[in-house]
Parts: C-alpha cells; sequence; structure tokens
C-alpha cells in the first residue's frame, strides 16, 4: 500500500525544527511525490578560509533536500548512508539543491540530489539512502 503523500506546507513547518539548517539560512521551498528543493543565498558566514563556498553547507543543503523527499511520503525516515561529490566551486549569490527519489520500499528509500548554483551548473552531487520507520511524521 502507498504511503500517502504529504503537503508542503506540513512539510515545511516539520524541517522548521532542523536547528542547523535554520542556522545555515537553508529554506525548504517544494516537496511532493519523492522530490524536494531547497536553497540558500549565500553569505561572507558560508565561505571557507580561500573564499570558496564551505563543503560542509553544500552538504547541508544537500541533506535537506534529500530528507525532505524522503519524507513526502508521510513516514519519518533517517539517513543511514550518504556520499558528495563537489564538482566545481559555486557562482553567484543562490544555490539550490535539487532532490528525486530513486527508488523506494518500504523501510529503505535511495534519492540522488544535484546542488546547483545561480549559473545553474551542477556544483555538487550528493547520493543519499534512507531507513524508513514505521511512524507517520504527523
Amino acid at each position: 500500500m502507498k504511503d500517502k503523500g504529504v503537503a508542503i506546507g506540513v512539510l515545511k513547518k516539520y524541517f522548521a525544527q532542523d536547528a542547523f539548517a535554520e542556522l545555515c539560512g537553508i529554506e525548504l521551498i517544494e516537496a511532493e511525490d519523492g522530490r524536494a528543493v531547497a536553497v540558500v543565498r549565500i553569505e561572507d558566514k558560508h565561505l571557507n578560509g580561500i573564499g570558496l563556498v564551505h563543503g560542509g553547507l553544500l552538504c547541508t543543503l544537500a541533506d535537506l533536500a534529500f530528507a525532505a523527499a524522503a519524507h513526502t511520503r508521510g513516514k519519518v525516515a533517517v539517513s543511514i548512508s550518504n556520499t558528495i561529490s563537489y564538482i566545481k566551486p559555486a557562482q553567484g549569490k543562490l544555490l539550490r539543491a535539487e532532490a528525486v527519489e530513486i527508488s523506494r520500499n518500504v523501510r529503505l528509500g535511495t534519492y540522488a540530489v544535484n546542488v546547483l548554483d545561480e549559473s545553474r551548473e551542477v556544483i555538487a552531487a550528493f547520493q543519499g539512502v534512507a531507513y524508513i520507520k514505521n511512524q507517520n511524521i504527523l
């Protein structure tokens, strides 16, 4: 039986509890049917010692999009594995993470996330596996 989908407003409220993503300035803007999009505006606090966007921010942005996509089916999901590849430095002041569900069964979901910069170039590629708990998010 397919899990019932969750409205974006419910997911935004649910992920507003993610204090670290909030501290980073990350915002969930889309989420439905195994897909999600999160964005962040780059500020000086997001830069590393050589003036590039910190890899930790890219990973956190991708991770939030991954988590939101995994939760669109209404069940609590926790990451059990993820990897990220940094492809090129970001250009511009806005980053966007686009997550898509690759596969899902009762207990595991696999998601791919592309992180794009303002010029819509892929700057990082993330893949995550979520364990789906038998617990509703509401």
